[in-house]
This record gives C-alpha cells, structure tokens and sequence, in this order.
C-alpha cells in the first residue's frame, strides 16, 4: 500500500513538473500578426502594394514537450506566413467608416458601414482570452495553458465554412482574411486594430439588407427576435428546416460554440406574415482540434460537456444540445430532421469539400487539407444518424429547465430571456 501511494505521488509530481515546463517553454511570445520580410513596419509605405506576406502568430510554435503535454492543435497554421490583401477604410467598399468598436469575449472587432449602409466587421483573427482565466489558474501560474488553448482553434476554419455553406443555402457572413496596416482613419484605434490581420465579413445585424432574399425587412440578433416572437406569436414563422440544416451542418465542420449571440435572423416579409431566416456567424471553433495530455484532460464530458474535439465521429452528442435548440426546435416533426439531413449527405459531395478546402492558401491546405477531408466526409456518411439523435435529445432534455442561469425557468417571461442566453 506505501509502496502504491509512494508510486502515486511520484506520478503527480511528475505530472505536474511536466506541466509547469510545458507551459513555461517553447514559444516566442509573439502574440500578433507576423510580417515576413519587413524590417522596420513603420516605415513601410502600405499604400505602394496590394499585399502582404503575414503569419497569422508565432506564440503557438512548441517544442516536443510542450506539443505532448499541450497537443498539436494548429500551430504550423498560425505560424505559416500567408499571402494577405491590404485593406485602407477610405476606399474599402467605396469608403467605410468606423461605427463601433467591440468584440466577444477573446476578439476584437470593429464594425464599418460602407456608404451604401451595409455592416460589415473585422474580427480579429488573433484571440485574447486572457481576460477570462479564473483568478486560481494565474495563482497556480498556469494562465498560459489557456491563452495556448487558441491553437486548438484553426486561424482561417471559416474561409472552407464559408464555401460549404454556400452550397448548402445556408447563410453565412461571406468572410475573407485581408491585413489592415495603420492608418489615418483608425485614428486613437491604430495601436489596437492597426498592422494586424482580420476577418472581413458581414455583420449578422443591420438595417440594410446584403442577402440574396427579397422583401427583407431587416436583419436583427437572437435577442430582438425572440422579443418579436413574444409580441407577433404566430404570424411570425421561423424557418426550422433551415435552422435544423444550420445545425446539422455545425455537427459536419465540430463547431461546437453555437450558443444563440452567434446568430442572426434575416427578417422577411410574406403575405402579412413574417418568416425569420437564420443567418450563422463566428466561426471561431470549426474543426476545433484537441489533443495533448492537458486538453484532454480539460475536455472530457464530465468537466466540459460542450467542447467536442473535431474527430471523425462525433462522442457525447448530448453535449451539444445547445438550450437554444430546445428553445426553437422543441417537438419538431423528425421527419424533418432527416430531410435535411438527407439533403446534407447528397449535397456535400467529396468533390464539393475537395472544392471548399481549396479556398485556403496551398500552404494551409498542405499542412491541414487532407486531416480535415477526411473528419468532414466521415461525419457526412453519419449525418442521419446524429440528426435522429438530435431531435431525440432535443425532446428528451425537454422544456424543463431549459434555461442555465437562475430566473429563466419560466420561457414566458419576456424581461427574463435575453440573459437566459
């Protein structure tokens, strides 16, 4: 028996000094966009070229130790230099202009309106978690395990979403990686937004409509649609079978981070009726890859039941039953589930994803291209079989306790469910 606790300790012990070095060694500390080939940035005249040569971050690069403790992730992406176009607000669409400047929980955005009022926003491709590493993590000096959890996530994941959405006439925000050096109209913003690389894309919000849908009367977030719903009942009509197929899809690409803020609704107009559209953003976590000692232990189901590694099969569908599921989907008709699904697994052929992972630069698609191939495909081949799963799971977890924050229980109230969210 001392002989077993003896053995125990020293595997903790182990363990721990294994992981105190692997946090501690093996990157650069360079957090932000990589310029290649450019010696003094400031005096570099932006405005001569089209261009430039950027990786995406080098604070991912790993050695041996840190790669087995830590995981692999996406390092070799973030680090691999790119080429990127140059983007100057005064001419970007014509003129764009800075209305608000934000971001999620790890991004920094800012939101442009071009002079004919369309939204767009550029979101950091680079994140920053570090404001929400719990107190007791930094304590323990183990704050970087957290902002290297980034690497898990692929630096340019939407550019293929983006093309594979298309084909299945799902909404997407139309993304494109451009490179926004300082400049006068960033203004008090340069030091933050400035020489750094973003995602281009559409706003899921906004006045003005930039879809391919007739008779839009607006685009609005998940909070001014369930508002809507509370006051027009049942003359307004959201679109299921397009939801269900958004869902299925996040299921198809392990984008696992679907809570109801990453939406928006495109809002129509039919025969004195409204239907509301969904419309996908944040594509942050597709292919989301976890692996390593250390994630491994930090995503199994018991800690963290939502955050699904992107494999080829899909463990612990449950996790992924978002309340925002049940809120909108609760006792639909299965039949329409595997209608979608069905719709899905013809559409989404080898070639068509062959097609869509060609949108990334060769490099990436070298280094990436084939892995992701070949988790997209397994997961299409079981799609019908998760969307059954879905709908029962969906029914199962029901409308009891929908919400996870205290106040939410009762779905009727209507001040109570913005932050049910």
């Amino acid at each position: 028996m001392k002989k077993l606790i003896f053995i125990l300790l020293v595997s903790i012990g182990l363990f721990l000094a294994l992981t105190y070095i692997s946090v501690n060694s093996g990157s650069d500390k360079k957090g932000v966009s990589v310029l290649i080939n450019i010696d003094n940035i400031n005096d570099y005249d932006f405005k001569k070229h089209d261009s430039v040569l950027v990786a995406a971050s080098l604070l991912y690069k790993a050695n041996e130790l840190k790669t087995f403790m830590q995981g692999e992730h996406y390092r070799e992406a973030w680090s691999t230099p790119i080429k990127v176009p140059i983007v100057f607000l005064d001419t970007l669409f014509g003129g764009s202009k800075i209305i608000d400047v934000g971001g999620g929980k790890q991004t920094n955005s800012l939101k442009l309106e071009a002079k004919n009022g369309i939204i767009y926003t550029l979101r950091s491709i680079n994140k920053n978690p570090k404001p929400l590493i719990p107190d007791f993590v930094k304590s323990l000096g183990l704050e970087n395990i957290i902002v290297d959890g980034i690497s898990a996530q692929h630096p340019y994941a939407a550019i293929p979403v983006a093309h594979l959405s298309q084909h299945l006439n799902l909404l997407h925000t139309h993304p494109k990686i451009v490179f926004l050096p300082k400049q006068k109209l960033l203004g008090i913003h340069n030091e933050v937004y400035g020489n750094k690389i973003f995602m281009l894309e559409y706003e899921t919000k906004g006045s003005v409509n930039w879809t391919s849908y007739k008779n839009v009367i607006e685009i609005i977030d998940t909070d001014n649609l369930i508002e809507l719903k509370n006051i027009k009942k049942d003359s307004l009509i959201i679109d299921k079978a397009a939801l269900i197929k958004h869902r299925l899809f996040d299921f198809i690409i392990g984008d696992w981070d679907r809570h109801a803020k990453q939406w928006g609704w495109v809002l129509l107009n039919k025969k004195n009726k409204l239907k509301a559209i969904p419309l996908a953003g944040d594509r942050d976590n597709a292919f989301f890859d976890v692996s390593g000692v250390i994630p491994s232990i930090i995503s199994n189901p018991n800690l963290v039941k939502e955050l699904r590694s992107f494999e080829k099969n899909i463990n612990n569908l449950s996790g992924l039953v978002q309340p925002f599921d049940r809120y909108f989907l609760i006792h639909t008709d299965i039949e329409i589930f595997v209608n979608q699904a069905n719709i899905i697994n013809t559409t989404l052929t080898d070639d068509i994803i062959d097609e869509a992972l060609s949108k990334w630069p060769n490099k990436i698609k070298e280094i990436n291209g084939e892995e992701i191939r070949e988790k997209i495909i397994s997961r299409r081949n079981h799609i019908i079989d998760y969307a059954i799963n879905f709908k029962k799971l969906i029914d199962k977890q029901g409308v009891n306790n929908i919400w996870p924050l205290k106040g939410c229980e009762d779905i009727k109230v209507k001040d109570t469910l913005k932050k049910c969210f």
